[in-house]
């Protein structure tokens, strides 16, 4: 039993000794994906989908909630309809995977695999809108979208991913606002509630932001690595894309106007924050409110009369209590399912033997830090429920603990180079110079996160250029 566990404890690189690699192999190990036959385009297996469709509950429930609505927009962008919005077209160029043939015959009009779907959404929105009563609208899609990318990581960069975008139209720039950073707050929620992720939020630098925006906005999270990820982002368009596209509402006064226009999205990309946030050595380690097994029942000494019986009634009140259970009667050793499930980060485990039955009792272990109780059987479901809230907790704030740790604030170029080589953010004033930016990403290969909400200033001058400073901004390498 104890060599069937080493081998599995073997299969994964240690953290500490390439971190890189040890991602990838949980990736594997844990069977969240596979590799396809195309560089950058993964498969998604069924735990790592089952991961991503926890996700899309909570959001639907959430987008639902605030009136939006769920749509389906075409794979494929016709070149000329992309054509339009002229800045959109220069930060997406690069990336996209154009079909110039269609049916055995050359296309006049190239079709783009859509890397985003802004332009899809404003020329339906010109057929459909005339008036302010047909405003606000409040679209979502669940979609896949195509950016070619030369490098590539499962989830975290891909030529391929999975993805919500949201598209909105307002009567006002204020009501287009607020809805910007209303969704941004969506997205932080999501962080705390559902994937015990603290997120840093603010506004993205000029440079950074999305192509086409006027403001961008993101959640950052902070990987174990000391290397931020953009997990998700909201866009404030103004009336550029409207403009361009002539989609026109009569308003209250009887005059024509343009709408005001967002986006925003998170991807598959929050798969791979999981796995580092949380992981360790041994595998997976997931939250419990978004984990497609919360608990796994394993009986122990199964060929005893009455064990697999009793296993199955635990089993039953689990799943009557609402509870994500999967209940594991194969003829492999306990030894063999506790490293299993265990690298599949299922939080909680609960045995159950011939002794356990004679007590009354069964033995639950958590799996973010693998301390084991033992409780009254007709205790158990109100005690499981009651971990996954300890176990969220705990979670939660180990990583907000990490984040706390890891914003160093800098006032000069040696601190800066300092505190990006231990890992975190570099917390510093800037001038708001472009120059200044470009010249922080030249020398340390790292880039402006976020300009935060919270702006206590914390120096007077630009440690880049020794001008007068502006604003707060968070640096970081990031993925």
């Amino acid at each position: 039993m104890a060599n069937q566990n080493q081998i599995k404890n073997d299969a994964i690189t240690r953290r500490e000794d390439d971190f890189a690699q040890w991602y990838t192999d949980v990736c594997k190990k844990a069977e969240l994906m596979d590799y396809s036959s195309v560089k950058g385009f993964i498969i998604y297996r069924p735990y790592g989908y089952a991961i991503w469709e926890e996700i899309q509950n909570y959001l639907n429930k959430r987008f639902k909630q605030t009136g939006h609505q769920n749509v389906y927009m075409p794979t494929v962008i016709p070149e000329s309809l992309l054509q339009k919005e002229k800045d959109h077209v220069e930060g997406f160029a690069p990336e996209c995977l154009v079909a110039n043939i269609g049916g055995g015959q050359t296309l006049e009009d190239p079709l783009i695999i859509r890397p985003t779907s802004e332009t899809l959404f404003t020329e339906h929105y010109a057929k459909i809108i005339s008036s302010y009563r047909d405003l606000p609208k409040l679209y979502n899609q669940w979609c896949s979208v195509v950016r070619w990318e030369k490098t590539t990581r499962p989830f975290l960069r891909g030529a391929e991913f999975l993805w919500q975008e949201g598209h909105t139209m307002h009567e006002t720039e204020e009501e287009a606002r607020t809805e910007t950073l209303r969704m941004l707050e969506i997205y932080d929620d999501l962080g705390r509630d559902l994937l015990a992720i603290p997120f840093v939020k603010g506004r993205k630098t000029e440079k950074e932001k999305f192509a086409g925006a006027l403001e961008t906005y993101s959640i950052e999270a902070l990987m174990p690595d000391g290397k931020a990820l953009q997990s998700g982002t909201t866009h404030y368009f103004g009336q550029g894309f409207s403009k361009a596209f002539g989609v026109q509402f009569q308003g209250r006064d009887g005059k024509l106007n343009n709408p005001y226009q967002t986006s925003w999205g998170v991807s598959t990309r929050l798969l791979g924050a999981i796995i580092m946030v949380h992981g360790d050595d041994n595998g997976l380690v997931l939250p419990p409110y978004v984990a497609p097994i919360q608990a796994v029942v394993l009986p122990i000494a199964q060929q005893k009369p009455g064990v697999i019986p009793a296993a199955r009634a635990l089993y039953k009140d689990l799943e009557d209590a609402g509870i994500r259970v999967k209940l594991d009667e194969s003829d492999k050793t306990p030894g063999w399912k506790f490293s299993e499930y265990e690298m599949k980060g299922v939080p909680v485990r609960i045995e159950i033997g011939p002794r356990d039955i004679e007590n009354g009792v069964v033995t639950i272990a958590k799996r973010n830090d693998g301390t084991k109780i033992t409780v009254k059987k007709e205790e158990m479901v109100a005690t499981v429920k009651q971990l996954f809230d300890t176990m969220h907790k705990e979670m939660y704030q180990k990583a907000y603990q990490y984040l706390l740790d890891h914003v160093t604030e800098v006032h000069s170029m040696e601190e800066l180079n300092a505190a990006l080589e231990k890992g975190g953010y570099a917390k510093m004033m800037w001038c708001g110079d472009r120059a200044c930016e470009d010249k922080i990403k030249e020398l340390t290969n790292a880039t402006a996160r976020c300009i935060p909400f919270n702006q206590m200033e914390i120096d007077t001058v630009c440690p880049v250029c020794g001008k007068k400073a502006a604003k707060v901004v968070l640096f970081a390498k990031a993925y």
